[in-house]
């Protein structure tokens, strides 16, 4: 078994929550939202036996979430010993948010003309959702409603599922790391109150309104993401 941290306990990792249907998807969200979390840190190796020591598993569900993480990008596998997370640079960071702008940005103020109220109304609770996990540092709440169901959901009603693929495959690679800092800080409540912000100006059809507040909101998540302190 390969020592986690140079032979210190393994991080104690997030309950299994969310609403995937599968035990293995289910496992892959803790991991996910340990990642976010800082639990697992980049450059370190963790097996995984002794992850699923900490889920009261067996290790197979672990190793499986764990290969799909690998398929995100989010980890490395290391033979013989199990998976490093993988670090991701200040550099990589941005050519994530760039690309995102350049696709999120226009796609979403051209809801504001195209997307009729009633499906917009319809991911209001995932928008009241995202907020109210993140007033209770519910990290695999926050990450499931915010991904998922509000801003892919959103993106989904342009009709382009090509690029509702890519937009969750950026998003998925652009996690970071000191997720519960930000919580502690109430940082990450304004963040996600922005959602609710942007289902108003889309409502409203007030592109310029739409525009302002899906950059500022871009920049937010990338000044969030990367800097806890």
């Amino acid at each position: 078994m390969a020592q986690d941290r140079q032979g210190a306990e393994p991080p104690v990792l997030p309950r299994l929550g969310g609403r995937r249907s599968s035990f293995r998807e289910r496992v892959a969200d803790a991991l996910r939202a340990a990642l976010i979390a800082g639990e697992l840190r980049p450059g370190e190796v963790y097996s995984a036996p002794s992850l699923a020591t900490r889920f009261g598993v067996s290790a197979t569900p672990v190793r499986e979430a764990m290969l799909d993480l690998a398929k995100e990008g989010l980890v490395d596998t290391v033979p013989n010993k199990g998976f490093r997370v993988t670090a991701v640079s200040d550099r990589q960071l941005d050519e994530y948010t760039h690309i995102r702008s350049l696709v999120e940005i226009p796609t979403v103020v051209e809801l504001a003309r195209t997307a009729d109220r009633v499906s917009l109304e319809a991911l209001r609770p995932a928008a009241r959702e995202i907020v109210t996990a993140a007033a209770a540092g519910d990290l695999i709440g926050y990450v499931e409603a915010d991904d998922t169901r509000f801003h892919l959901g959103l993106l989904a009603l342009a009709g382009n599922a090509h690029l509702v693929e890519v937009v969750a495959d950026l998003r998925k690679r652009s996690r970071l790391y000191g997720l519960t800092a930000l919580v502690e800080a109430g940082r990450l409540l304004a963040s996600a109150e922005e959602h609710l912000e942007l289902l108003d100006a889309l409502s409203q059809r007030d592109e310029k309104a739409v525009h302002a507040i899906m950059s500022r909101h871009l920049g937010h998540v990338r000044s969030l993401w990367a800097s806890p302190d």
